[in-house]
């Protein structure tokens, strides 16, 4: 084997291609890293550049989805000067402007802990005193063939202006047959239901039509065994509401009740609008339970969390109250309630205006919360909460308030202050003791929930 002499250091044949073999391997592996490193980089161009993209569309996208889902595709704008008060048409369509709805919270209230320790005051319910009856028949007033029966009757304006007067009288409350072969208009009871809400002392009432909530049942364990026994919970469902809610496990026992809730059905709806249906229970709870002396409204949305003989007792006895309900959580003037019901398109733009003109018309005012002689602590209600005495004012509210509802829109937050207002003004030497809470008061012993989502 030959060798070679370099410096003094000797390599052999194999030596060498040994040595040569290692120098090709080293520019090998350089050019595979080389490789490898432009391949990374590549890929993370790729993707920093897909993300940048994903981005950008979904910015694109958001900046073009409508917030408001509205039937049609315009909204329509205010007619200049339809309004006595100037509200402007470029806030009609457009979303409230905060982005995010502000929190609301409930409140300390000082419910009593045991219904053991409540007695009812004596003499609480001899209020202003007067005598009401109701009309249960109409009989045709046009001399044509086209007069219709309806549930809410035809009441005329002068009709209307008589009915504030609070004085023994006969006037429209809903529950109005036609004459002749025209047995019924509507919310028809099987007498059996009759029967148990005509002995009924104190009712809690809420309804479902349409399908259009879940069934919320009031929390069991914070209801007093007394109010259990002697306490009607009664719940008003169409026949689409208690099919749907018997698929979803909550069938009637044999009893008729679904928990504590006693459930009635109720046949031929008076209106094709949901909405105005659900305030015949809402409003009119002294004409379904006629013996009762008490009654406690609850929306649909929402779960009972205290006992309603401790509601009574606070928000009726211990404020010398015959009617409670307590104030918006968001609005206090009846012109913000307008604009709101327009923006969100919550019903037909001119039939809002003709309901506003006309409670212009007749007195109403912009709520000042400055004002010393305010009579309310605020001009719109929040409604899904409703505790009253069975009082004969409190009677006549209800019914006034509920032919605004059936003459007018079915948004009964534009009617309450000019009903309520009205009712004062019409009989300034008799009171109507009305309580407005706080609607942190409200939340305290309910549970809010969303309405169902109903497809499209």
């Amino acid at each position: 084997m030959a060798q070679y002499r370099n410096n003094g250091e000797l390599f052999s044949d194999h030596g060498y291609r040994a040595f040569r073999r290692n120098r090709r391997f080293g520019r090998f592996t350089k050019q595979r890293l080389s490789k490898s490193w432009l391949l990374l980089t590549a890929l993370l161009s790729l993707s920093l550049t897909a993300f940048g993209l994903r981005m950008f569309f979904l910015a694109k996208i958001d900046s073009q989805s409508p917030i408001l889902i509205s039937k049609s595709p315009i909204v329509p704008k205010l007619k200049e000067g339809s309004l006595k008060e100037e509200i402007s048409a470029s806030d009609v369509g457009r979303p409230p402007k905060s982005k995010h709805r502000k929190q609301h919270f409930p409140c300390d209230i000082g419910l009593l802990e045991s219904v053991d320790v409540i007695l009812e005051p004596n003499n609480y319910l001899n209020y202003t005193s007067f005598s009401l009856q109701y009309i249960n028949q109409e009989e045709q007033k046009s001399v044509n063939n086209l007069f219709e029966p309806r549930f809410g009757g035809h009441q005329t304006l002068e009709e209307r202006e008589k009915s504030f007067y609070a004085v023994n009288q006969t006037l429209h409350c809903g529950f109005i047959k036609g004459e002749g072969g025209y047995s019924s208009t509507g919310f028809d009871l099987d007498e059996r239901d009759k029967a148990y809400m005509y002995n009924c002392k104190v009712a809690v009432s809420s309804c479902i039509f349409g399908s259009s909530d879940f069934l919320r049942r009031p929390t069991s364990r914070l209801i007093s065994q007394y109010s259990k026994d002697n306490v009607c919970f009664v719940m008003f469902l169409d026949d689409q509401t208690l099919s749907t809610l018997s698929i979803e496990g909550n069938y009637p026992d044999d009893k008729g009740h679904v928990g504590l809730w006693k459930i009635v059905v109720v046949k031929n709806l008076p209106y094709e609008d949901m909405r105005r249906t659900g305030k015949v229970p809402k409003f009119l709870s002294h004409r379904l339970f006629p013996n009762s002396r008490y009654s406690i409204w609850l929306d649909s949305k929402m779960r009972l969390n205290a006992d309603p003989l401790l509601i009574i007792e606070y928000f009726l006895w211990r404020r010398k109250a015959e009617f409670a309900i307590s104030n918006h959580y968001d609005r206090h003037c009846v012109w913000e309630e307008v604009v709101q019901n327009k923006r969100l398109n919550k019903y037909d733009h001119a039939a809002i205006d003709e309901q506003f003109n006309f409670y212009q018309s007749d007195g109403l005012t912009k709520f000042d919360p400055l004002a010393a002689n305010n009579s309310l602590s605020s001009y719109v209600p929040e409604g899904s909460l409703i505790v009253r005495a069975h009082t004969p004012m409190s009677n006549l509210f209800s019914c006034l308030w509920f032919n605004e509802v059936d003459r007018f829109t079915s948004r009964d937050q534009l009617s309450f202050a000019y009903t309520y207002l009205k009712l004062r003004r019409t009989n300034p030497d008799r009171p109507f003791h009305l309580y407005m809470f706080k609607d942190c008061e409200r939340r305290a012993i309910v549970k809010l929930f969303r309405h169902r989502l109903l497809p499209s």
